[in-house]
């Protein structure tokens, strides 16, 4: 039972890694990345961001949502020491935009809205190609966030983790350091 529990804390800890290095490496890369196939695509975390910190009785939560906010509160936190617990994402590859809630603790999604699919059917079209398309754009949304896992990974295990760690820890420093007292 130990070995479940301290598990689960090792997912934990690797989901609020990869939330952090994902909201800093998009706001870096301008939200530019690409799957494994080399498709482009754009990831930012936008509306809703949720961080947390301490433990016990002084485990502290902030959530911060608005419609065109920069997360500046959330942003503080990080320079305070909370980590990223959930995140929207959103997803766009030219014209279509998917967006989904993450969470870190066990990398739940949430809320998953793909692009809208038109409802119009012609006479001799297939019955089910509604469905088709909806199955082939979360497939879409999937292949996105896998590559972007797949991404965190290799660089969580190169040997130069220890300065995509000093990026990001600067990328905090200077995201609190803008903020007000």
């Amino acid at each position: 039972m130990v070995d479940l529990y301290l598990g689960q804390a090792q997912d934990v800890l690797l989901g609020q890694d990869f939330l952090t290095w994902l909201w800093c490496m998009s706001e870096r890369t301008g939200g530019a990345f690409r799957t494994a196939k080399g498709e482009s695509f754009q990831c930012v975390l936008e509306q809703r961001v949720v961080v947390q910190g301490g433990q016990g009785d002084t485990l502290e939560t902030a959530t911060v949502t608005g419609a065109l906010s920069e997360l500046k509160e959330a942003r503080l936190g990080l320079a305070t020491g909370k980590k990223v617990t959930r995140a929207l994402i959103r997803l766009a590859v030219d014209e279509e935009e998917w967006s989904v809630t993450l969470k870190a603790e066990d990398f739940a999604l949430n809320s998953l809205k793909t692009p809208k699919i038109e409802a119009g059917r012609e006479e001799g079209d297939d019955p089910d190609a509604i469905y088709l398309e909806k199955f082939y754009l979360l497939e879409r949304a999937m292949e996105f966030l896998d590559s972007l896992y797949l991404q965190f990974l290799q660089a969580r295990m190169a040997a130069d983790w220890p300065e995509t760690v000093k990026i990001v820890r600067q990328w905090i420093a200077s995201s609190g350091a803008n903020q007000p007292a």
